[in-house]
């Protein structure tokens, strides 16, 4: 699958032979962020131009296939929060970790759902298509004053808000509904111990998603969309709970919402409008209390740039240490920086079962090789290893590893990838980046002592 052959390892010598890490960019990723890539380590190609090798691939929108993942592919990173684009299933099944950057965008999302809260409470959108109208006709100045009243609308302070999802983005919003004065009701039920030190303290009440659409008169949403889990967490039950007056904001995801259940409400004569960043059915998009926004969420210069940097800054890490953090579909991992004259660093990432880890380490036992320190880490079917190995050196002070010989690195790693589970393994080195990476498919070892695939990428196998 993988035929043009490179040097192996035990041919390479420190800072004689650079092989820089490679990244595809699918969609328009902001210069500003790229600028964090250093280019003496990086070389960042659009991934239409479909280079032969791939380390890591950076994306806003575009929906991956696997034509698009190159066999070299250590990483995917999503340049905003949501991976829905990304097939993180098929990712997971490749033992591939899917990154994405939660927060970037926060102030971004947070200012539109103000602009939405006050869309909801005054007729600002209806007002200004009245005034292009008149405009149009030539009477908008004889008219302005009568036809205000057809506009009128409520004040946000004293108002309660709900807000469902209490990550980076819903905790910004609760905090500046508190300074416009409002009420604020959450709901989060998988709120972790760093979202909750977000959150206003002592300013803001929690309750159930029941108890939050009966209290609130605006109901705002920043939950993820999970399969089977949120779809359609507003439904015709909890609509038919709120105020008859409550107005609903998405700026999250559009299947988050039952449109057809929320357009029953509208034809019951239930009032409120409906704000959303999203294409709305055929049934609402022409009812007036319905405004559709194309999803303008994260569309500023700077969430777009913050996002860039953030996911720049994340798939260097991986690469350059094997630290994992903020990935969904891989736990998160870290292991101190290790003395890379006398430590060489691998990752491993295997099934999750019972006997796995002990397998594993037991290739490094055989080899006579000592682990300086290690790191075990799992999530769901999936287990992940970071792992530093002491290099020996012979007398003329080459490095012997164990008993694949002096610097044979490539043995090392065909043994550790013939355990079985093991899906894939990784060689970390700062003085040929981008090397020493292989992978199992369908009991197929694939990359040992082989620099490119030559276009290959998983759509091939």
């Amino acid at each position: 699958m993988m035929r043009a052959a490179r040097r192996t390892f035990s041919e390479m010598k420190p800072r004689t032979r650079f092989a820089a890490h490679k990244s595809n960019t699918f969609n328009k990723i902001s210069p500003q962020g790229l600028e964090r890539f250093r280019p003496e380590m990086y070389r960042i190609k659009p991934g239409e131009d479909q280079p032969p090798v791939a380390h890591a691939i950076m994306l806003r929108s575009h929906k991956i296939q696997d034509s698009d993942v190159p066999l070299t592919c250590r990483a995917i990173v999503r340049c905003g929060a949501g991976t829905n684009n990304c097939n993180v299933p098929r990712m997971t099944e490749l033992g591939i970790p899917v990154f994405n950057t939660p927060g970037a965008n926060a102030n971004a999302v947070k200012e539109l759902v103000l602009c939405g809260l006050l869309m909801a409470s005054r007729g600002i959108y209806e007002g200004a298509s009245h005034m292009t109208k008149l405009h149009a006709e030539g009477t908008a100045h004889e008219r302005i004053e009568k036809d205000k009243a057809m506009f009128g609308g409520r004040e946000l302070t004293g108002k309660t808000l709900g807000v469902v999802g209490l990550g980076a983005i819903g905790a910004a919003v609760a905090h500046s509904a508190i300074a416009l004065g409002m009420n604020v009701v959450g709901y989060d039920p998988g709120l972790s111990v760093e979202a909750a030190l977000r959150l206003p303290s002592g300013d803001m009440e929690m309750a159930s998603l029941e108890d939050l659409v009966e209290q609130s008169d605006y109901v705002t949403l920043h939950a993820p969309y999970i399969k089977d889990v949120t779809h359609h967490l507003i439904n015709a039950e909890l609509l038919a709970k709120m105020k008859p007056d409550a107005s609903l904001l998405n700026f999250a995801r559009g299947e988050l919402v039952d449109e057809a259940a929320l357009n029953e409400r509208y034809e019951d004569g239930g009032g409120g409008r409906y704000i959303t960043d999203f294409a709305v059915s055929d049934e609402l998009y022409p009812r007036p209390n319905v405004i559709s926004i194309p999803h303008l969420g994260a569309s500023t210069e700077e969430a777009e740039a913050n996002a860039a940097a953030m996911a720049a800054d994340t798939v260097q890490l991986y690469l350059e240490t094997g630290t994992i953090k903020d990935s969904v579909n891989f736990p998160a991992c870290s292991l101190p920086a290790r003395d890379e004259e006398h430590v060489h660093r691998c990752t491993v990432i295997t099934e999750n079962r019972p006997g796995m880890l002990g397998d594993l380490m037991s290739v490094f036992g055989d080899a006579n090789l000592n682990v300086v320190q290690q790191i075990n880490t799992s999530k769901g079917e999936l287990a992940y290893n970071v792992i530093d190995l002491e290099l020996p050196r012979t007398a003329d002070g080459k490095v012997d590893v164990g008993e694949f010989g002096t610097g044979d690195f490539d043995k090392l790693q065909a043994k550790i990838m013939e355990v079985s589970g093991v899906k894939s393994t990784r060689f970390i080195s700062d003085w040929c980046p981008g090397t020493g990476y292989a992978v199992k498919v369908d009991d197929q070892i694939i990359g040992i002592g082989v620099d490119s695939p030559e276009q290959a990428s998983y759509a091939e196998l």
